[in-house]
């Protein structure tokens, strides 16, 4: 399943974004550190080219602290990046960023000139909650909805550092599916662009591999069938998501086990590893090439005509 979801405003920011970017010093990224590599902007990797980049890994109490070790280490393999794990929340990680900011910007720290920094992050990975927190009072609006900052907005910090906040932007097009689907499982995609019972399977054929005991534990499974199909109706009937006939209601099973993996009520998960999202990517590669070869081959069957 494709999942397509790129509302008008952030075609505008990332316009805007271009703008911006010479006058720039450093840019902090927020990712989600359950999926680091698919709440990574590719676009933003063309943009930035050199400039420094502070990665953050948010909802870090979300995801598995063995895989976002590795993450951190695969990520910074890149001369001109750190990251820095957080809840956006903790107040004491938000001054360790403020004092990361002045590192990868010797320059500006060292005179009275202010570092201007850009903050941004897809929906609903935590940005705006960060801000706040880096600002020390409300200024960005947050909530549980992906897409909720609109606009642009320059804000004032402590330590000399001018932060150019961003809409949430995600790309026009998820050429890796995998990502589209760990998206909608992590909830930065609305509901309203997605299938629940789809992303619920996906989900849970996942965990099945990769989190079992996690799974059996949360929904009291004392085995797991073959299929994650069998799991999701076997979980419907214990909680009553049944209609005519006894049926399980899919739709109503699927958004209970979404609700409960985005309240981390199954415990840390990290949803990709870097050894997984390599392979990925380069099965993405390969199926571009592929078309652009078929594109080529009837561009020049035009021409012969």
């Amino acid at each position: 399943m494709a999942i397509q979801w790129y509302p008008g405003h952030m075609h505008k920011a990332s316009k805007e974004m271009k703008q911006i970017l010479p006058q720039v010093d450093l840019i902090i990224e927020v990712l989600d550190a359950r999926i680091p590599f698919s709440s990574q902007n590719p676009m933003l990797a063309e943009l930035r080219g050199n400039k420094p980049c502070i990665k953050v890994l948010n909802k870090m109490d979300l995801a598995d602290p063995a895989v976002t070790e590795s993450w951190q280490e695969y990520l910074e393999q890149e001369q001109s990046v750190r990251t820095l794990t957080m809840v956006a929340q903790q107040q004491d990680r938000v001054k360790d960023l403020l004092s990361l900011c002045h590192k990868m910007a010797p320059a500006k720290a060292s005179s009275v000139k202010q570092i201007q920094t850009m903050i941004m992050g897809i929906p609903n990975v935590g940005k705006s909650t960060l801000i706040n927190s880096l600002a020390g009072r409300q200024i960005a609006k947050t909530g549980n909805e992906p897409a909720i900052t609109k606009m642009q907005q320059r804000i004032k910090l402590e330590q000399g550092i001018v932060l150019h906040d961003t809409p949430g932007v995600l790309w026009p097009n998820l050429e890796n599916p995998h990502s589209g689907y760990r998206l909608a499982i992590t909830g930065a995609i609305k509901e309203t662009a997605i299938d629940n019972d789809d992303i619920a399977l996906y989900a849970v054929e996942y965990l099945m591999q990769a989190y079992p005991e996690q799974l059996q534990q949360r929904f009291e499974l004392a085995e797991l069938p073959e299929s994650g199909l069998e799991t999701m109706e076997i979980i419907g009937s214990r909680r009553g998501c049944l209609r005519g006939g006894g049926h399980v209601d899919l739709e109503r099973v699927a958004k209970i086990i979404l609700t409960e993996i985005r309240a981390g009520m199954l415990g840390p998960i990290t949803w990709e590893t870097p050894a997984m999202t390599e392979k990925e990517w380069a099965e993405v590669l390969i199926v571009r090439e592929q078309k652009a070869a078929k594109k080529a081959a009837r561009k020049q069957k035009r021409k012969r005509r």
